[in-house]
This record gives structure tokens, sequence and C-alpha cells, in this order.
């Protein structure tokens, strides 16, 4: 196989030396359900198999995704009761989803949206794309819009560039944001034509997502690099994951190596109910005693908001550790060592 190509499929791996014979029959099971595709950026940084490697557990398939509880869903965050025209996702008053396209470069393990993307997953039709543009321009109280997907970065730098001129053309929108994983999985996609299509006179920002301080190899770093010195702001999101960054060591490590490149981490989402994807999910109390640990350890800059999308399409909300309670001539205050202290005010 060629080493410059994605691995796609439970053959792929097995040449690739990333599952054995036996664990091949697994795989092909769920890949039969879920998408598979791992970039030559990520497989070249696996160094051990998903129990052991917090990159081969976000990107190698394993049996364990065939196990799904009675509370996970095809749909855990509600993206379809809130669409009112196709590729759109309507669900706060100033802001919507638009996805261009259901197809990424990689195939995280943990995808909330797993059911729906894959290299079979629909492209909007330049019809369709124009319908969700005219609804976007009849909507005054729509501010920002959120470019998503699967992975708008997949797109062709002509067709973002599409996307951002139509965009720019309505005057009530102030920010175009750009979900992706992109500069991370396959940074040799920033090229000089992409980061063109991205000009515009609103606020453009890319928020990449990554997960692991790994991720940033030196190829990642110059592709944000690019984006940063381009006038593009750069914020993250990264998914708290077991086996890959449930500590507050690792998540140290990967929100400073972010703040080097001048992205400011701002989610930290709690794990989406997705099928099966149980084995990655913390409780929320051992997420809040990361955050907990983080606030006395960590600069402010690289603090990000912990927030869990409430399933069935309520929203999302911060979730982070209480500081404040209730006292009795005030209020009863916790630091970042756990030590409560009054405060009248």
């Amino acid at each position: 196989m060629n080493k410059h190509s994605s691995l796609r499929s439970a053959s792929d791996l097995e040449a690739a030396g990333l599952v054995s014979p036996l664990e091949r029959l697994d795989i092909e099971d769920v890949a039969r359900r879920f998408s598979v595709a791992i970039t030559p950026a990520m497989s070249e940084l696996i160094q051990g198999s998903p129990q052991e490697d917090p990159i081969a557990a976000q990107f190698v398939p394993t049996g364990r995704e065939l196990v799904w509880s009675a509370d996970e869903l095809s749909d855990p965050i509600g993206d379809d009761a809130f669409s009112p025209v196709k590729g759109l996702v309507h669900r706060y008053p100033d802001r919507v989803l638009l996805k261009p396209l259901h197809v990424c470069p990689v195939y995280c393990r943990f995808c909330f949206r797993r059911e729906m993307v894959g290299p079979e997953g629909e492209m909007l039709a330049s019809s369709e794309l124009d319908a969700a543009v005219a609804y976007i321009a009849d909507n005054p109280a729509i501010f920002e819009v959120i470019v998503t997907g699967g992975d708008p970065f997949a797109l062709s730098p002509r067709r973002i560039g599409r996307i951002v001129k139509a965009l720019s053309a309505i005057d009530h929108i102030g920010v175009i944001r750009f979900h992706t994983r992109v500069p991370v999985v396959a940074p040799e996609r920033i090229t000089a034509e992409l980061i063109e299509s991205l000009d515009s006179p609103k606020g453009v920002f890319v928020a990449l997502h990554a997960n692991h301080v790994r991720e940033l190899t030196p190829a990642a770093g110059e592709a944000c690099t690019r984006l940063v010195k381009a006038g593009i702001a750069m914020i993250s999101q990264t998914v708290l994951l077991k086996g890959v960054n449930a500590s507050a060591e690792e998540l140290s490590a990967l929100f400073r190596a972010l703040l080097g490149l001048r992205i400011k981490p701002y989610y930290l989402h709690h794990g989406d109910l997705a099928k099966g994807t149980g084995h990655f999910r913390t409780t929320i109390a051992e997420g809040q005693a990361v955050m907990r640990q983080l606030r006395g350890s960590l600069t402010g800059l690289g603090q990000p908001t912990y927030v869990l999308d409430i399933p069935g399409g309520h929203g999302k909300v911060p979730i982070g550790p209480r500081y404040l309670d209730d006292g009795e001539n005030g209020y009863i205050v916790t630091d970042p060592r756990g030590n409560r202290h009054d405060y009248r005010g």
C-alpha cells in the first residue's frame, strides 16, 4: 500500500500493521456501520494499540464500537429537529450551523455525527447551498454562521471561497466560523489558495479540533501559523476522552501548546451519547475534577469552558465545577486549592 494514502478499510489497517488478522474481523463489522479513514499524518503518529496510544484510540476502530448502551443515540445533540432547510441547523437565535458536506479526512471513533458522515456523505448541491444562504439572509437575528460538516476544509478552495463570499454579502452576519481538523490531520491542505478563500470583511474564525498534544506536529504547527499570519483568528475545541486526554496533565500540555501557536482553547466537550462511544466517556464528576485541577495550575488564557450538549437539541451548557455557594451572611467561595472562604457581597 502507498504510505502516502489514507487508510480506509480493515485490510488497509492490517497491511499497515495497526490491527491483527484476528482483530480484522471485528473491524470489518465496525466499518460496515461507521466510516473509517486515517490520514498519513495521523497513521505516522500511532505508537501502539488503541488501548495504549492516544492517537490510535482516536482513529483506529475496535470491536468496542459495536457495544451500544440504551441511552446512546443516532443524533445525540438533536440536529435534525432544528433543520429548517437542508444543510442548516438553527438551534440558537443568533447563530446557525451550515453543513455543506458530510465528508472528513479522518473519522474519529467518538464522533457525535458518526451516523451521518462518511465517504458516501452528501455534499449540498448549488441550489441547496443557495437555499441555505437565502434562509440566513432572511433571518436578521443571525449574527454568526458556523461552517461544519463533515469537515469544511475537505472542500476545494473554490467551494470554500464561494461560501465565504455569499455569507460576507449578508449585512447582519458578523462572524464566519469554520470547524475543522484539517490543520492537524492533513496540514498539507492549508495552502495559499485555501487561506485566500477565507478572505472576508467579516470576522473569520477557525476552530481547530485537537485532543492530544502529539497531534500538534511541526507540520500542523506550520499550517496553523500560516492561518494566523493571514489574520485569521484561531480557537480550539477538544473532547474529553478516556484513554486519550482525561487528566489535567494531558490537557495542560495540549492547551499550552495551542496557546504557543496563538490558538485560544475555547471548548472542552463532555463526550456525547453517540452509539458505540461509551468506552470514551468519563463521568461529569471526573470532568469537573480535571477542570478544578486546571484552574489552579494553568494560565487563564488556557482555560476552556467545559460544556455538555444536552441530548435532544436542548443546547450547550457549561458544566464546570462550582466555586460559589450561599453562606449565612453572603457567600462561600472555594479557591483553586479547595479551601473555602466567606465573602460578603
